[in-house]
């Protein structure tokens, strides 16, 4: 990555190729096509996209960008604005704090982007800053940003976890306006005192339903409290989802902030995805993801797994059926992600097996089918993760696998996009019987299911050990001297567990011979 306006050399080690922006419509029109039609890259789009999509009754120069902007968004060949874009860059010119949402692929980025080309002054670094939750995202988010701007005199570093703390000093040094990182990074280079937030007037939380969540939400705390406060911090927080929780969050670090959303259809995702799904018993669920890539033949796809060692497996399994595949995860090299990202920019691998590190960190032209070989146990997940396909113009294909016991959490997931998504038989796929000694799981309301079978009884272990029997008929021999009880001691610690600090002091007290202090609950030392 680099803080330059050029994009880097696709020579350059770790250097990741350029993509296009995801900021509208392209603005050429070939001469075989009629004048007049909204196009993307040189291709006519359906009405049904340019109506859920686009603002065609308007273009950028309408909303209120410089000249140096909007040259660049020509450059680049666009006209007509997104949604989003339509409803978030005045609002943003025009001093207001933000709660954007709008669907995967429709141009968030160049939303939020736009705006601070056009407020950021040269002669003032580190005036805006965009926090964003993974490494790859912070990378694209800033190439975009320097793309857009290309004619200006604004610069975007991206400052990330992962590459040497040396090589992002001299990109601070040569005083970015905007800075794009991720939150634990930031505040390292905070704490170092390499760089200030002190004048930052414009703050920007991508995926901001990620960034609220409990993994992050102490680290936005503390860079906000580097800033200076609402009302003279202009704040905007964009993303797919917004749940309310978040949303109650979001506005305790803004000023009247103004909700915008850019949902149409009723549908949370766009209709340009074509998602189905296909059920399946948990063993069957590599062979039927080499079926699939061996009989659709999908151009670029991305398959999701929940866990790190599942995404390992997966990739080692159609390595070894002769599939091109690639892994990306957490627990991988940032350097051996960076190759990875690269070769996906440039259409070098055809399937990529990622972990949810990527369902917000990839923003790759030609993404053809999302697999959601797990199924995410959260449904906002689910949006995140097919939005990296059919992106602005594009359609695109998501199939999900379900296994029997995983029917609500597709369930789930038909709720928060208010759609329902059909199922998928292949005829020519046979199922494996199941490995020896494993069980098949059968659904509640299955016809097959055991009807006589004894249901499940709930058990409190809490309510259990208050009401432990007393035996009515004991063997007084068992029983020092003879004496049998016949009710429970009157006190009992219920499974509450002596802190350290607790056993320490204990300790300490019988070493010297002392009486160890009593806790709150009536007992030796507190109890945590």
């Amino acid at each position: 990555m680099t803080d330059q306006p050029n994009s880097p050399s696709p020579s350059m080690p770790d250097a990741l190729p350029e993509s296009t922006p995801p900021a509208g419509t392209g603005g050429s029109t070939p001469g075989n096509l009629p004048s007049g039609e909204v196009h993307w890259q040189h291709m006519p789009l359906s009405a049904a996209v340019v109506e859920d999509v686009f603002k065609t009754d308007q273009t950028f120069a309408d909303l209120g960008l410089g000249e140096s902007v909007i040259k660049g968004l020509e450059a680049s060949g666009f006209k007509h604005p997104t949604r989003i874009q339509a409803m978030l860059i005045p609002a943003m010119l025009a001093g207001k704090d933000v709660l954007g949402q709008a669907k995967t692929g429709t141009g968030k980025t160049a939303a939020f982007g736009l705006p601070l080309l056009a407020m950021c002054v040269k002669d003032q670094p580190v005036t805006a800053l965009v926090l964003v939750p993974t490494r790859e995202l912070c990378i694209q988010v800033a190439r975009e940003i320097n793309e857009l701007g290309r004619f200006t005199a604004i610069r975007a570093a991206a400052i990330y976890g992962g590459q040497r703390i040396n090589e992002q000093v001299e990109k601070l040094k040569r005083g970015p306006q905007i800075i794009v990182s991720t939150p634990g990074r930031l505040m390292d280079m905070v704490e170092r005192r390499y760089v200030s937030l002190a004048n930052v007037r414009f703050a920007v939380l991508d995926e901001v339903d990620r960034m609220l969540d409990i993994g992050f939400r102490d680290d936005i705390r503390r860079i906000f409290s580097q800033c200076p406060p609402p009302g003279q911090r202009q704040t905007v927080f964009v993303s797919a989802t917004l749940p309310a929780e978040v949303e109650r969050l979001a506005r305790t670090h803004s000023q009247n902030a103004e909700k915008l959303v850019a949902v149409t259809q009723g549908a949370l995702t766009t209709a340009l995805v074509k998602q189905m799904y296909l059920a399946v018993q948990p063993w069957d669920k590599r062979k039927l993801l080499l079926h699939l890539l061996k009989h659709e033949e999908p151009a670029l796809t991305v398959v999701f797994c929940r866990m790190k060692k599942t995404v390992d497996d997966v990739a080692t399994y159609l390595q070894g059926h002769g599939i091109d595949v690639h892994a990306m995860h957490g627990d991988m090299y940032q350097n051996k992600r960076n190759k990875v990202m690269q070769h996906l920019h440039s259409g070098q691998l055809s399937v990529l097996v990622a972990s949810d590190l990527a369902s917000r960190g990839i923003d790759v032209e030609g993404i053809t089918h999302v697999i959601n070989y797990d199924m995410p146990e959260d449904p906002e997940v689910y949006v995140h993760r097919i939005g990296r396909t059919a992106r602005i113009g594009r359609e695109g294909v998501a199939w999900s696998f379900v296994t029997p016991e995983q029917g609500p959490l597709l369930t789930a997931v038909e709720l928060l996009i208010n759609m329902e998504v059909p199922k998928l038989d292949y005829p020519d796929f046979v199922p494996s019987p199941p490995p020896a000694g494993r069980p098949v799981y059968t659904p509640p309301n299955h016809p097959t299911a055991n009807v006589n079978a004894p249901a499940a009884t709930a058990f409190n272990r809490y309510a259990a050990s208050v009401a432990v029997p007393v035996p009515t008929v004991a063997d007084p021999a068992k029983f020092p001297g003879g004496v049998v009880p016949s009710k429970l001691p009157p006190k009992r610690m219920f499974g509450k567990v002596k802190s350290t600090e607790a056993l320490k002091a204990s300790i300490n007290a019988t070493l010297k011979g002392e009486q160890p202090a009593p806790g709150p609950n009536g007992g030796d030392a507190p109890t945590a």
